[in-house]
């Protein structure tokens, strides 16, 4: 088939948690003989973000690892979606312009062949529900929600059976245990600051515990202000700014272990949604230690394949432990690793949107999404 994806961007990665999961899915997509083509709007944010703190030697990881993805970015939203129109399967990030959802729905509803899916990786459907509304999805076939929770969000809009579950996963590709260890000290964690959506949680569940547990600790990520670099460094912690999204298996193979801290809003009102890291920390075998959020879908084995702490103390608890115990880092590396392996991979994922398409493509959906376009 010939899939075309509509994101934000495919070669930066810069604040731009999408890229992660789209590299590794469409990468999958290729080795199952499928044509695939990315196309990302001019000027992208992201990008814009990305040449600018670090010029254009800031996308060579992103060429090195994946030399066999490329992107083509477009101004006139028409020619793209007229370029776009004998394609098999186009999906739409919803960090997109909705002009463009709207051109590609009209195209379809026109007579494009192609099945039109919308992907729903953010937290504005709850949190922003009127921004949502401004995509005009009546062309669309169906919705790819990357947890259960917001799925229901859509079918509470009447997306019904149309509305699918497709979680992250890890490019286990790229993804995975160094072939050869070496020395691991401290802690790292990669993670943006962004706007306060938990600052209070990364100091109750990181800075704290990991400064008592007596582990040095990396930050790695963006959009950090003053006042963020002076509470890390209030708490001895080491900014590293920036790290490109495919250097993460080599800095995670550095420490001995990472924490999970999840944004508030996905632990308060999209519960069961992990962050991609969750998948990518296990794929590369170190052991994670987690803030509290709940595994609705039973994605994981909390306390089996990583530890979870309730509150700070036991956070502290949980590092002290990592750092002196060389057996529970090892059973908690193979665990994550056996469930990465069994569950969650850009591979599975890969598959999984195969069969969204062809069960969208039956007559009785086809049906279905007639009834709902007219």
């Amino acid at each position: 088939m010939r899939i075309a994806y509509f994101t934000h961007s495919l070669a930066s990665c810069w604040n731009h948690g999408n890229a992660h999961f789209l590299r590794g899915v469409l990468r999958e997509l290729i080795a199952l003989g499928h044509t695939v083509e990315a196309y990302e709007p001019q000027g992208a944010w992201s990008l814009e973000n990305l040449l600018r703190d670090h010029g254009s030697a800031g996308l060579d990881r992103f060429r090195q690892a994946y030399p066999d993805l490329t992107s083509e970015s477009y101004g006139a939203i028409d020619a793209v979606v007229e370029r776009t129109a004998d394609a098999d399967v186009v999906i739409v990030h919803e960090w997109n312009d909705p002009a463009l959802a709207a051109a590609l729905g009209a195209r379809q509803k026109a007579g494009a062949r192609y099945t039109l899916l919308f992907h729903d990786t953010h937290h504005r459907a709850v949190s922003a529900p009127d921004e949502m509304r401004r995509f005009d999805l009546s062309g669309f076939d169906g919705i790819l929600a990357f947890g259960e929770t917001l799925a229901a969000v859509y079918r509470d809009w009447g997306w019904g059976r149309r509305a699918f579950v497709w979680h992250e996963a890890a490019d286990t590709r790229l993804f995975r245990p160094p072939a050869t260890e070496g020395v691991r000290t401290g802690l790292i964690w990669i993670g943006n600051w962004g706007d306060d959506e938990r600052s209070e949680e990364l100091e109750t569940y990181l800075f704290a515990p990991a400064r008592a547990a007596g582990l040095d600790l990396d930050i790695f990520g963006v959009r950090y202000p003053e006042t963020a670099i002076r509470t890390l460094a209030r708490y001895g912690a080491h900014y590293r700014g920036w790290a490109p999204n495919a250097a993460a298996p080599t800095l995670f193979a550095q420490h001995l272990a990472t924490v999970h801290v999840p944004r508030r809003f996905y632990v308060r009102h999209l519960p069961g949604i992990p962050t991609i890291r969750v998948f990518e920390a296990l794929a590369c075998g170190i052991p994670l230690a987690s803030a509290p959020w709940e595994d609705a879908e039973g994605l994981f084995r909390p306390g089996i394949d990583y530890l979870i702490a309730r509150d700070g103390a036991e956070m502290e608890r949980h590092l002290r432990a990592l750092r002196e115990d060389d057996a529970l880092r090892t059973n908690l590396r193979a665990q994550g690793l056996a469930t990465i392996a069994a569950r969650h991979t850009c591979a599975h994922r890969a598959n999984e949107l195969l069969g969204i398409v062809a069960a969208l493509r039956t007559p009785e959906r086809r049906t279905e999404s007639r009834e709902r376009s007219a």
